[in-house]
C-alpha cells in the first residue's frame, strides 16, 4: 500500500470534500512563514566570472567554454539594507546582493576537460512587505538559478566573459510557531511488495508516533 493505494480514503494528505471530517486537535508547529516574495528574471552579458577550485588543477590556458549552470537553487544574500517607508510602515525598500554559485565545464589548451566554480553576484533594489520589528527576527533569504549560454576566456583577467539567463527570488521570512487544525498523525501504511508475503506479522507492535494527552484534558473536571 501507499498514500494513494490504500483502501481507506480521507485520512491521508490531499484534498478533502469535508474539512470537518476527522479534525481532532489543534497543534503548534514550528515553520518558516513567508511574508512576501518577488522574482526577477534577466539576461546578463559581458559578466566577468572569476573561476576557482579547478578540477583537475593547473589547467593550461587559454580555456574553451563548454557549458555552465548554477549549483541547485542555493544563493546567499550580502550587503542587505532595509529602509522603511514612513508613509507605508509595513513596506520597505530592500537592497541586497544575491550571490549564485555556478559551475563551469571547459577544455584547456591541451584539450583536457575540466570543471571550475564561480559566483554570479547581482544587485537587487525592490519594494517588499516587511513586518514590524518583533522578538522573532525577520530574515531576507534568496534563491537563484543561472544558465550560462556562452563564455569567452579573457587572457588579460584570467576570467570568463559570460552571457547568462538568471532567475532570482527574494523572500521575507521568519521562523514562527503556528497553530493549525489537524487530523492527527499521518498513518503510514505498509508498502505493497512486488512479490512475497508479509514479513514478521504481529512482531512490530510499537506505535509509529508517541501518544500525548493535552494538559488541558488532564486538568478538566
Amino acid at each position: 500500500m501507499s498514500f494513494y493505494t490504500d483502501s481507506r480514503p480521507g485520512i491521508f494528505p490531499g484534498q478533502t470534500n469535508n474539512v470537518l471530517n476527522g479534525l481532532c486537535e489543534r497543534i503548534c508547529i514550528q515553520t518558516t512563514k513567508v511574508f512576501d516574495a518577488c522574482m526577477n528574471q534577466s539576461q546578463i552579458d559581458n559578466y566577468s566570472l572569476t573561476l576557482t577550485d579547478f578540477n583537475p588543477s593547473g589547467p593550461t590556458t587559454p580555456l574553451t567554454f563548454v557549458s555552465g549552470s548554477s549549483l541547485g537553487s542555493s544563493a546567499t544574500v550580502s550587503g542587505l539594507n532595509i529602509t522603511r517607508f514612513e508613509d507605508r510602515p509595513n513596506f520597505a525598500r530592500v537592497q541586497a546582493t544575491i550571490n549564485i554559485p555556478v559551475t563551469v565545464t571547459y577544455t584547456d589548451a591541451s584539450n583536457v576537460p575540466g570543471t571550475a566554480t564561480g559566483t554570479i553576484s547581482l544587485s537587487q533594489d525592490v519594494v517588499l512587505y516587511v513586518p514590524q520589528p518583533s522578538l522573532t527576527p525577520i530574515d531576507v533569504i534568496a534563491f537563484g538559478s543561472a544558465v550560462i549560454s556562452s563564455g569567452t576566456y579573457n587572457t588579460s583577467t584570467g576570467a570568463f566573459d559570460i552571457s547568462a539567463c538568471v532567475t532570482t527570488i527574494l523572500k521575507v521570512v521568519a521562523t514562527v510557531d503556528v497553530l493549525v487544525p489537524s487530523y492527527g498523525y499521518c498513518p503510514i501504511p505498509p508498502c505493497t511488495p512486488f512479490t512475497g508475503d508479509d514479513v514478521c506479522p504481529g512482531v512490530f507492535d510499537l506505535p509509529l508516533y508517541p501518544t500525548a494527552v493535552s494538559p488541558r484534558s488532564t486538568n478538566a473536571r
